[in-house]
């Protein structure tokens, strides 16, 4: 027999046999319908333990996408985005957050750098070291937020902003862009092959990446491995524009060999990085 719903409450859901990043899904869909959500409400809804659902809180705060608030009973959506976004941006959350990690250590000295749109330079964005000086331009607002509340110059390129994914694209984008030049470009990737180079699903965003790319002295592309050797419509640039790559293991490895071929230098963020990295150079391309 079924267990009884109490009149007025949401019905439980099957989900105990769901893999954990559908759980994570389910949870941001009740924190964007409600705002706040509870721990054991949620439990009961989603058929496990409040244990599973503070860990599960404790991994989409880490991620960026919660904020949890007195003992991780409750949690609220830390920007008004669409929960599309949130939701995306949870596909192959672990291997974004360890390549923006990673990607942090290429610095350098640049004093001027750009940061891309997307959820893996939101990653980048989160973990960059700031210090005096630093301006980082962004045409992403989520990225500009994220970036506003510490110690850095923040320049959001302004102009038309694009509803699904909160980026700034057209003429005055573009207007803002030609007043900068960039020691580093930091930018994610719709796909990225040693044939298209590096691509973008719009063409308003390409056109702002093109642009960001022209006046940078330095080249770096932050992509998970599921966008290593595919291509989508608009071409931002050519892939020995680049140069360096940092992606994941998960990346095919003939497509790997044929970027390092161009020139590029790979680094592969690792289960370490946290700590660690592998890296391949051209050189060791066969």
């Amino acid at each position: 027999m079924s267990d009884a719903v109490t009149q007025g409450e949401p019905p439980k859901i099957a989900t105990r046999h769901l893999a954990a990043v559908d759980r994570r899904h389910r949870i941001l869909e009740r924190v964007a319908e409600e705002q706040t959500i509870h721990v054991g409400e949620l439990a009961r809804i989603l058929d496990v333990s409040e244990m599973t659902i503070r860990r599960d809180i404790r991994r989409l705060e880490r991620d960026g996408f919660v904020r949890q608030t007195y003992g991780g009973a409750t949690a609220h959506l830390t920007r008004a985005l669409d929960v599309a976004f949130n939701a995306r941006a949870l596909q192959h959350a672990r291997e974004k957050r360890r390549i923006g990690m990673r990607a942090t250590h290429l610095l350098g000295d640049a004093r001027v750098v750009f940061v891309g749109i997307g959820t893996t330079a939101e990653q980048f964005a989160r973990f960059l070291p700031v210090h005096p000086g630093l301006v980082a331009v962004t045409a992403s607002l989520p990225i500009a937020s994220l970036l506003g509340t510490r110690p850095v110059e923040v320049v959001a390129l302004g102009g038309a902003v694009r509803h699904d994914e909160l980026t700034c694209v057209g003429p005055a984008a573009a207007a803002t862009l030609a007043r900068y030049r960039f020691d580093l470009a930091v930018v994610g990737a719709a796909g990225l092959s040693a044939v298209w180079g590096l691509t973008e699903l719009d063409d308003g965003d390409a056109e702002v990446q093109r642009l960001a790319i022209e006046r940078a002295a330095r080249l770096v592309v932050i992509a998970d491995g599921s966008k290593i050797g595919t291509a989508t419509n608009a071409v931002v640039t050519s892939a020995d524009r680049i140069r360096t790559l940092v992606t994941d293991d998960t990346a095919p490895p003939a497509e790997l060999a044929a970027l390092a071929a161009l020139g590029l230098e790979i680094i592969i963020a690792g289960a370490d990085d946290d700590t660690a990295d592998a890296s391949i150079d051209g050189s060791d391309a066969a």
